[in-house]
């Protein structure tokens, strides 16, 4: 024959689309769903114009308190870094962390192990099993809409947002604000003078 056909490489490449050894939402602690303790997170990432960057969000189950960190892409790595970044100082009050399946979680092991914490995946399509963290991206989104460039938001910016929704009286907690509620637990917890 004149021209020999390609001859088909089998490609060894990561399981794409499926985070592996995950752990689900069922294995989670009934504590967690009942917001008994302080402690436990949902965490989600809010996307902006299309390869301007994305957000990382994060929420106390219990007092509602809520942080962001903007970071350039949703790779798994940077999403990790920036996770473990933003809990670190309250490690105190990690215990359990729910995510959502998307692949920017795919490096979970590594979060779970720099915060000595569990991560959990809630159900697929099931948001409504985080859905304090939804509603507090549904906020934020009234300062980021949807479509934002966020290349011009700066971390000044995103810090006062995030400040502004962690100091809004919340009717679920009789009106206080998460981050008085929070700070005053994470002051109790590192003295250990308290139970949460």
């Amino acid at each position: 024959m004149r021209h020999r056909l390609k001859r088909y490489k089998k490609r060894l490449h990561k399981q794409r689309g499926r985070i592996l050894e995950r752990y689900s939402i069922d294995e989670r602690p009934g504590i967690v769903e009942h917001r008994e303790r302080f402690g436990d997170w949902e965490i989600d990432t809010v996307i902006g114009k299309r390869g301007t960057g994305v957000i990382a969000t994060a929420l106390e189950r219990k007092s509602r308190f809520y942080l962001t960190r903007k970071l350039a892409s949703k790779h798994a790595g940077d999403v990790a870094d920036a996770l473990i970044k933003m809990l670190r100082p309250f490690q105190s009050l990690v215990h359990t962390i729910t995510a959502d399946n998307g692949l920017e979680f795919a490096e979970h092991k590594r979060v779970a192990a720099g915060l000595n914490a569990d991560v959990y995946f809630a159900d697929p399509y099931a948001s409504y099993q985080r859905g304090a963290n939804e509603n507090a991206n549904g906020l934020l989104r009234q300062y980021v809409p949807k479509g934002s460039n966020l290349r011009s938001l700066t971390n000044e910016q995103l810090k006062k947002y995030q400040q502004r929704l962690s100091l809004r009286p919340r009717k679920v907690l009789g009106f206080k604000q998460p981050d008085v509620i929070f700070k005053e637990q994470l002051q109790c917890a590192q003295s250990e003078c308290c139970s949460y």
